[in-house]
Parts: structure tokens; sequence; C-alpha cells
């Protein structure tokens, strides 16, 4: 089968230099890589993995917001099947998180080269700009505005620390790549399939190797605002206070309780920022403010939690800010089915779990069929750089991807 047959050509070598090649630029002394959405770093990346490309005999193409496609030709006018994720960072990035997807795409494109197969369809390698949101906010503005170019309006304005504009970055982008041809289709793929490392301890701590993805949790992000009365922490006797912390931390109490009551097992709750006026050790505080992030598969849960989460700061008298949405997603049925047909083929092991966290895939799928594959990320650490996957999961993770790919590609 000619599927299987792309997946034993998977160089496990080339695939495990290539990250660390491109790990070299923005290489932290610690391990780690700073990289940030179209900072030098990330156009010296970006000409690195161009030329790679066109060794391969790929086009190299770009988008309005510098998404970058490298596209193996099929035999066949028919629409692409689409692989690929991010390279930008966090600041304390590690080498994994997203690049690990682009260059096992990669890797597929050199496999089919080297065994000199042509697919029906074209398979395309795509780099989504500016996914982690740490130098531009939103995150993921380059899938985002693949499946609805209207976005590029609004994304053009956000700055970075610095005050320079993405429309700027963008513009320094075009300059340093005056020879990528537009890509202007917009055409749906044929589907798109997104592999990266699962950035939690599921896997590892089920000591299995891969997950087949069937979703991405919903989220609520919200602000509550509580007031108080600043004064001396030594002279106010403790029943005549209006002490916002302690206001703060009864409210935290009730939302904990009804997140944990409506979502379950699947409950993941975060109060992750706190501001505290004046933050001053011997005065008691006049107002504070936290965020509350809820994530669950289940959108009836989800607006269960909104419900509750009004009436709970209603009772408290705080003031509930509302900071993002996002519905859950459900990836396709048929490419999850090609994802567990390519891990029987392989005799791979998998799970089927739902993303507690955000990618690319989460706007393709509302543009073309989609389909994500985890690899175990040891001791479920991201976003460090400590991030660590072993060899041979990552080496497996492509295997699956070029058998997935392959299969997708001769539909």
């Amino acid at each position: 089968m000619i599927a299987t047959q792309i997946a034993d050509a998977v160089n496990a070598d080339r695939l495990l230099e290539s990250i660390d090649a491109l790990a070299a630029f923005g290489a932290r002394g610690d391990g780690g890589v700073n990289r940030p959405a179209l900072g030098e770093r990330d156009l010296e990346a970006r000409r690195f993995l161009v030329e790679r490309a066109r060794a391969l005999g790929c086009s190299a193409r770009v988008d309005a917001c510098a998404n970058l496609f490298f596209r193996r030709e099929g035999d066949a006018s028919l629409a692409p099947v689409m692989t690929g994720s991010h390279i930008d960072t966090q600041p304390t990035g590690g080498r994994l998180d997203g690049c690990y997807g682009v260059l096992a795409g990669f890797e597929v494109l050199a496999a089919l080269s080297d065994a000199n197969v042509r697919t029906r369809r074209p398979l395309e390698v795509a780099i989504w700009t500016n996914e982690e949101g740490t130098r531009f906010s939103p995150g993921a503005m380059g899938s985002s505005a693949f499946v609805e170019p209207s976005r590029m309006t609004r994304h053009a304005e956000a700055r970075d620390a610095d005050g320079i504009t993405l429309g700027d970055a963008l513009e320094r982008h075009r300059n340093a790549f005056p020879d990528l041809a537009q890509r202007i289709e917009r055409d749906a793929p044929h589907a798109f399939v997104e592999l990266h490392i699962e950035q939690g301890p599921q896997l590892e701590t089920a000591g299995v190797p891969l997950a087949v993805v069937s979703g991405i949790q919903g989220v609520r992000w919200y602000a509550f605002h509580v007031e108080g009365t600043a004064a001396h922490a030594g002279t106010t006797p403790m029943p005549l206070r209006r002490d916002a912390m302690t206001r703060a931390i009864a409210l935290r109490h009730e939302l904990d309780a009804i997140a944990h009551e409506l979502g379950g097992g699947d409950t993941r709750v975060t109060f992750g920022r706190w501001s505290i006026e004046p933050n001053s050790i011997n005065t008691i505080p006049s107002a504070v403010t936290f965020t509350v992030d809820f994530r669950h598969p289940d959108a009836g849960v989800l607006a269960a939690f909104d419900a509750h989460a009004k009436t709970i700061a209603q009772r408290h008298d705080a003031r509930i800010e509302a900071l993002f949405t996002h519905a859950p997603v459900a990836f396709d049925a048929s490419v999850l089915s090609r994802i567990d047909e390519a891990c029987r083929a392989l005799d791979a092991r998998a799970l089927h779990m739902t993303s507690g966290a955000f990618h690319d895939a989460m706007y393709l799928a509302q543009h073309c069929p989609s389909g994500m594959i985890f690899v175990p990320s040891r001791d479920g650490i991201s976003h460090n750089p400590a991030e660590a996957t072993d060899a041979a999961h990552l080496v497996l993770g492509a295997r699956v991807l070029a058998h997935c790919l392959t299969t997708l590609c001769n539909d």
C-alpha cells in the first residue's frame, strides 16, 4: 500500500536534525527558543524553510497575513490536502510547540520525494502566522485570517510592545521575500491535519504514544472587579472593614465550586491574573480584579457557567466583564477515521481525546474537514525550555501523519 510505503520512508535522523536546525533560530542559552512572530529570527527561520522546500521541488507561496504554503503538486487539478502548524514561539518557549507539526509536514514531502511517489492531490505544508499571540494579540491570526479574510483589517492594526503594527511587520515580511508568489485561491482544501505535541500529561500518564484528537474545548474568559474601601490595617476593626480582597476570595470560591459542579471531570478552571489596589502590606485592599479561564468540551456547560457567573457576581456586588469566548470545536469524522486507519496500519496505540489548548486547526475546522494528532509531552510540560518528547514518539507521529496525508491525497 502506498500510504504504508511513505510512512516507512520517513527518515528519523532527518526529522530530528531538522528540529535541531530550526531551534537554532532564536535559540536561548537554557535550551529553549525565543522567536516572536515576524521578528528577525522568525524571518531567518522562514528563509531557511523556503530554501528547503524549493530544494525538495516544492513551490513556496505567501498570503496577505504572511502565512507560507509549500506545495508539492499532484497528478490532478484537485483541492489540496494541507498540513502544518506555526513556528513562532513563546518568549521562553520550547523547540517543539508548533514547529514539530511543520517539520513533520516537511518530512512527508521529503519521504514522497525519496519514494518518487506522486499523489493525485497536491500536498501543502502551511506555516500559520502569530499563533502564539505573544507579539501581536490575538493569537492564531494567520489561520483565522486564512479562513475569514475580513479579519485582516482589524488584525493589521494590532500593535506589539514597541508600538509596531502587524501591518508594519507584514510590509517588512513582503520586503524580505519579494520573490514569493501570492496564494490567492479561496477554495477550501480537501482536508487539513495538524500534528502537535499534547502540551499536557494525559498521554504520558496513560503510557500511550499517540492521540486522535476529536475536538477542542470551548472557552470563556472573564474579569471580575470587586470594590472595597482602603483603610489602615492596624486601626480598622474586622467587622467594620470593606475589604475587597476578602470579598474577591469568597467570589472566587463560589465560581470554583460551580465550575466543578457543572463540568465534572472535564472542568478546566483557572484564576490566573490578580490585580490588587493599593497593594500595600498595611492597607486594606480597596479594589481587586481577577480573571477566570473556564474551558469545557460541552457548549451547554459553558452556557450554564455564563449564567451562574453573572448571578454569582451580582450576589457579591461585583462587576463582571466578558473578555473572550469561543465555542467547542468538533473535528471531522471522516478525517479522524483516516487518522485511526493510519494508527492501525502502523500498529500504533492511540487514545481519543479533546484538546484543552487552542490550535490553528480550530479555525481550519470552520473551512474544511480537519483533524489533529498528538504525541506525548514529557512531564506534560510546554511553553517552557524544558519542553520535550521522546524521539521515538516524534518519529511515530510523523509516520502516522505520512500515512494519513498520503491516503487523503489519493482520495
